[in-house]
């Protein structure tokens, strides 16, 4: 069998990965960098790609100057970005190999799925389902949500932040005295509430700093708190709905949850599998074989092997 050393790239609002892999698994490292803005230039994602593929040269010198593929997957690409097919030329422009560019939920689905049929919705910082029919099948990738945290990115990281500073508020407003737990944690995180628009609106980054109250809001429903617990339940709703718009009725009958927010567990995870199986009791609800940096690696090989096939809004090679 011919050993791979491919490069895989997984590129999101609150940070990004890079890993090198050989497929009989003799080298496994991987770096950090930082996440994707949004701002008035547009999706900083190219830059991110650029200077992650830099530090991956300099670390691993001799290794990415002979590798067989490159996999990105990245965040927005579908909706936020003009051109996805510049990321490829991008990618070429720092690395001499086949490489292959997707939404983050394509490399989601990979990871979760290992390349099987199915359906997988990924909470990140923002939130993404998609469906496919595995390999053979013929299907083309399929989308629901994924239209950024002022419009959709319904069950993510961000949706699950914002959610928890809007129960927050309406304690502050003596609206609903059940957010209590939550205005302090925001106090903790932001200040006065007084502050807290001045701090959010304006930062191209607004999702990821939304995306980092979740955790407090995690945390509080870990400990216990009604109101929390409530968000988190919502979310897991949310992704099952979507997960199952993307499946539909003739894909295998197969879903996942990847992604930060399936961390969270507890709440969220559990109101997931009961969406499902209240909505579609034939439908398997499988625990994630891998995450989207794995996909991406999964991509990469594929790209390596010729077997990528470009499919806008999704793919591009």
């Amino acid at each position: 069998m011919t050993v791979l050393t491919v490069l895989g790239l997984d590129v999101g609002g609150s940070g990004s990965r890079v890993a090198l892999r050989r497929s009989d698994g003799a080298t496994r490292d991987e770096l950090t960098g930082g996440p994707v803005e949004i701002g008035v230039q547009g999706s900083s994602v190219t830059r991110v790609v650029r200077g992650l593929l830099r530090e991956a040269a300099a670390r691993w010198p001799r290794e990415t100057a002979a590798l067989d593929g490159v996999g990105v997957g990245a965040t927005g690409l579908a909706s936020l970005v003009e051109h996805p097919e510049d990321l490829v030329a991008a990618v070429a422009q720092e690395v001499s190999a086949p490489a292959a560019v997707a939404v983050d939920a394509v490399t989601a689905h990979l990871g979760a799925l290992g390349g099987a049929g199915g359906a997988v919705v990924a909470l990140g910082t923002g939130a993404i389902a998609v469906g496919h029919g595995g390999p053979g099948s013929g299907t083309r990738w399929r989308r629901v949500d994924g239209w950024g945290h002022l419009l959709g990115d319904r069950g993510s990281g961000a949706w699950v932040g914002r959610q928890g500073l809007e129960a927050a508020l309406r304690t502050a407003d003596g609206i609903d005295m059940a957010g209590a737990a939550l205005l302090e944690a925001g106090r903790r995180r932001f200040g006065e509430p007084s502050t807290w628009p001045g701090q959010l609106y304006p930062r191209p980054d607004r999702a990821g700093v939304l995306a980092a109250f979740a955790a407090d809001v995690a945390g509080l429903a870990t400990a216990g708190d009604a109101t929390a617990r409530a968000v988190l339940a919502a979310a897991g709703d949310a992704a099952a709905v979507s997960v199952l718009a993307a499946l539909g009725d003739d894909l295998p009958p197969l879903v996942a949850l990847t992604g930060g927010m399936a961390q969270a567990g507890g709440a969220l995870t559990a109101a997931f599998a009961d969406g499902v199986a209240a909505r579609r009791p034939d439908v398997e609800v499988r625990a994630a074989q891998g995450d989207p940096l794995d996909g991406a690696l999964r991509l990469a090989r594929l790209a390596a092997q010729g077997t990528v096939v470009t499919q806008e809004d999704f793919v591009w090679t």
